[in-house]
């Protein structure tokens, strides 16, 4: 879909949701066709890796994808709209004169491929007049026919869309039952069914799974002329339709009922919870700013990590490629040639991981043919490693790619995106309360919030959904008007303790950005509920003047 088409849908009855649909409008039911079959897809991809090589291409991949969205939004008694969008086509990037090119169409016919392909290498050949560096590929080992599917037991595209409409409106209405004066909630269901060859002798076929329900509730004081809201602390995942089903739900309790789930989400009793913690943040006490223990939620520390770990940790980013978009990063290439530069205190450990089970970056294979692997971005709190990819590990003396390029969708060009990046869990046995007995001055945060991070990724302020004060190892109330400031390395480094994996769970982001023209990508972080000492806390509801 070309970015026109994105802006004429977006404002299709969105509402406030400006979210990216990468397709056309098309029909529930031909959501559940299939257009080609993995044999018609060897054979087109072959057509085109023959055309590249006859042309002058030195290596040629071709991704043939299918990407499949299903977006429907809700407020009170209200369907707001829904979205089936389906995208179709194929993109092609080759190597000739040391140099890329790419072409992309949506005509997927023998004819139209091969024209794609010769386009792809005079683009390439072009290029190489202004380039003075050639590319450095990493090797990759031909793969043969390949396939991978994320694990699901519920295609969620199958699902009537009256049955998921019912569900929304259920979440609604327990939710004003329960205090809440708004409520919009939504169900983004994404499924690429994505296709790779290249000319080292791969042919992976991929179906990927993506899932996000999500709502807003607004709690309302009248007489004092306050609002306040709280989000779903659902995670966007890797699975299908089972993620709600609430069979296999485990429920994670905090010190003030319950603060998350794992295996799947009862969407509905975290409406209700919502509503009673706005309607309790209406009378909650503002903070008094100052220096406080911080006890993060994972579903709060999974924004964190993304932000001042995942993206300073990107190699492009760090080489200067995403300085006109999104800027640069503060570790820089001579802290990690030090192999002693403390990102965090000792009890820091941090990978990038594109298998982690159900996780929104986990696939077998990335978009260049490489399979998917788990490797340390921090280790004891030093800095070890980054994120990169084929044309870029050289750089770092590496000679295999850690396999995260990712193109959101088949006009797309393919390159370095975030890896599902964590924390890992404690060893010691630990649980939330154990974490809190030994604060005796804290603030315990669950959800993502309101958050701003500098161009280097350095200094950074973060907000939350819901805030308690701890006083003496007790929680002893809510709070309001928190936000906490601090800068990577500081707030890295004040990591005192972590809990075991028995409070382990994922963050997501499901729409996150880079690039020139911006792709989208989904990423998770995991991580337990983790502590940091003496971190600065701030009031945002203070009035100034």
């Amino acid at each position: 879909m070309n970015r026109r088409k994105f802006i004429q849908l977006s404002g299709m009855g969105l509402g406030a949701m400006s979210v990216p649909i990468l397709g056309n409008a098309t029909t529930f039911e031909k959501l559940l066709e299939n257009p080609a079959d993995v044999a018609m897809k060897k054979k087109m991809s072959d057509i085109a890796l023959n055309a590249a090589k006859s042309n002058g291409a030195t290596y040629t991949d071709v991704r043939i994808g299918r990407y499949l969205q299903q977006y429907l939004f809700t407020r009170e008694t209200k369907v707001q709209n829904i979205v089936n969008a389906e995208s179709y086509g194929v993109g092609i990037r080759v190597i000739a004169n040391g140099t890329w090119g790419f072409s992309a169409t949506s005509d997927v016919t023998p004819e139209g491929i091969k024209k794609c392909a010769e386009t792809a290498v005079a683009i390439a050949k072009a290029n190489s007049k202004i380039q003075t560096d050639p590319v450095i590929l990493a090797p990759q080992k031909g793969l043969g026919e390949v396939s991978w599917k994320t694990p699901l037991t519920k295609n969620a595209f199958e699902i009537p869309i009256q049955e998921k409409i019912d569900l929304l409106m259920n979440v609604n209405n327990e939710a004003m039952k329960n205090g809440a004066g708004f409520v919009t909630s939504n169900l983004f269901l994404v499924n690429e069914q994505k296709y790779f060859a290249s000319s080292d002798g791969s042919y992976i076929d991929q179906d990927v799974h993506r899932i996000w329900p999500t709502f807003t509730v607004t709690a309302i004081d009248k007489a004092a002329g306050k609002f306040k809201t709280r989000d779903a602390i659902s995670s966007p995942m890797g699975m299908g339709y089972e993620y709600l089903d609430g069979l296999s739900s485990e429920k994670i309790a905090g010190p003030n009922g319950l603060v998350g789930y794992r295996n799947s989400y009862d969407m509905v009793e975290d409406a209700i919870t919502a509503a009673k913690q706005a309607k309790e943040k209406l009378t909650a006490k503002s903070v008094q700013a100052g220096k406080y223990d911080l006890v993060l939620d994972p579903n709060h520390l999974g924004l964190t990590i993304h932000e001042s770990v995942g993206h300073p940790l990107e190699l492009d980013r760090v080489l200067g490629y995403e300085a006109n978009y999104a800027g640069t990063s503060f570790a820089t290439l001579d802290k990690w040639e030090t192999k002693k530069f403390n990102y965090g205190s000792k009890e820091v450990n941090i990978v990038a991981d594109k298998t982690q089970p159900h996780a929104l970056g986990t696939v077998g294979f990335d978009d260049e043919g490489v399979p998917c692997k788990k490797w340390d971005l921090i280790r004891d709190g030093i800095l070890v490693n980054y994120q990169a990819i084929r044309d870029q590990v050289n750089i770092l003396g590496e000679k295999e790619s850690h396999g995260c390029c990712y193109a959101d969708n088949w006009d797309s060009v393919q390159f370095q995106r975030m890896a599902n990046v964590s924390l890992e869990p404690a060893k010691e046995k630990r649980s939330v309360l154990d974490m809190i007995k030994g604060v005796e001055k804290g603030i315990y945060i669950i959800g993502r919030g309101s958050y701003s991070i500098d161009q280097q990724r350095y200094n950074f302020q973060f907000g939350g959904q819901v805030f308690y004060e701890i006083k003496n190892g007790e929680v002893v109330g809510m709070l309001d008007d928190v936000a906490y400031q601090s800068n990577t390395q500081e707030f890295w480094n004040s990591c005192v303790q972590i809990c075991d994996k028995d409070d382990y769970r994922t963050f997501g982001s499901f729409f996150d950005g880079k690039g020139q023209p911006s792709q989208i990508s989904a990423v998770s972080h995991g991580s337990a509920t983790t502590r940091f000492n003496g971190v600065n806390v701030i009031n945002t509801g203070r009035k100034i003047g």
